[in-house]
C-alpha cells in the first residue's frame, strides 16, 4: 500500500503573494525556488512512493514541471492546502494507504519528520491524521515570542493530551509561559510542523465539511478535523541539530537562506 505525498501551492496568497516561486540561495550560491527545494525535501522521505505538486496557478505549473516534478492541476476554490490535497489525490485516484500534505513553504524539513509521521499513524488506530510537533529550545521559543511582539506571525504551536492526541493549535505561543530558557534548553513549547498524513476517508470527508469558527480565527486548516470531533495525533519528532524554519513572512527569506549558508538545512 503506497504513500502518497502531495505539495499543495498556490500564487495568491494574501499574506505573502507569489511565494512560492519566491528565489531562495542555497549554500552554493545557486538558486532555487521556494515550490522546488520544499519538492527536493519531500523526495527524500524515505516512505514517499508518489511526489506530487498540486496548484492552480499555472506559473507555479509551468515552473515545477521545467524542474522535473509531477503536477497535478486544482480548482481556484480550495480553500486551504487540505482542501487541495483533498482534491489532488481524488484526481490521481488509486488505492493509497496514506496521503501527506507536504508544505511548499518548509523547504527545511527534514526527510526523517515524513517518514516519523507516518509511522506514528500507522500505530495508532484511533487517529485520522497525524502531523509532527518539535520541542522548541530556548532559542527558538524566543524568536516565537520575538515575533509575536513585532506583529508577525510566527510558527504555530500546539498542545495535547497523555496519548498525544491534539487539544488545540494556535498561532499564538501556548501553552502561556513566563519562565526564560537558555538558549539550547528545552521548553514546554512545541512548534508544530506544516506537515500532515491523512487516512484517505477523512481527507475525502474534510472538503465537505464548514470552516468553523476556530479554524477560520486562527486561520489553521488542520482545526475543522478537531472541530468535526476527528483525533489528530501530534507525533514528536527529532531535529538532530538541524534548524527549522518556515517560510511565512518576506523576512523569513534572509533567515532560510542564512540557514542554508551554515549547512543546518536540507
Amino acid at each position: 500500500m503506497s504513500v502518497l505525498v502531495v505539495i499543495p501551492a498556490r500564487y495568491a496568497s494574501s499574506r505573502y503573494p507569489g511565494k512560492p516561486l519566491v528565489s531562495l540561495r542555497g549554500p552554493d550560491g545557486t538558486r532555487q525556488t521556494l515550490i522546488e527545494r520544499s519538492w527536493r525535501a519531500a523526495l527524500q522521505a524515505t516512505v514517499a512512493d508518489r511526489v506530487v505538486v498540486a496548484t492552480d496557478d499555472t506559473r507555479i505549473r509551468d515552473v515545477a514541471k521545467d524542474f522535473g516534478a509531477e503536477v497535478v492541476m486544482t480548482s481556484s476554490d480550495c480553500r486551504n492546502g487540505t482542501e487541495r490535497t483533498a482534491e489532488a489525490a481524488a484526481r490521481l485516484g488509486g488505492d493509497f494507504e496514506l496521503v501527506v500534505n507536504f508544505q511548499g513553504d518548509a523547504p527545511l524539513t527534514p526527510p526523517w519528520f515524513v517518514d516519523g509521521l507516518v509511522a506514528g499513524l500507522r500505530a495508532d488506530p484511533d487517529a485520522g491524521m497525524a502531523t509532527p510537533v518539535l520541542r522548541c529550545d530556548g532559542r527558538t521559543l524566543a524568536g516565537f515570542q520575538e515575533d509575536r511582539r513585532a506583529g508577525l506571525v510566527g510558527g504555530t504551536t500546539a498542545v495535547f493530551d497523555r496519548r498525544r492526541h491534539a487539544l488545540y493549535f494556535s498561532k499564538e505561543v501556548i501553552p502561556h509561559v513566563t519562565g526564560h530558557w537558555a538558549p539550547d534548553a528545552p521548553t514546554p513549547v512545541f512548534h508544530h510542523v506544516g506537515i500532515y498524513a491523512y487516512r484517505p476517508d477523512g481527507l475525502r470527508e474534510y472538503p465537505g465539511w464548514p470552516t468553523g469558527p476556530l479554524e477560520a480565527l486562527e486561520g489553521l486548516e488542520q482545526l475543522r478535523f478537531l472541530e468535526n470531533g476527528h483525533r489528530i495525533l501530534c507525533v514528536e519528532v527529532d531535529a538532530r541539530g538541524r534548524a527549522f524554519w518556515e517560510l511565512n513572512n518576506p523576512e523569513d527569506v534572509e533567515r532560510i537562506e542564512a540557514i542554508l549558508a551554515a549547512g543546518d538545512g536540507s
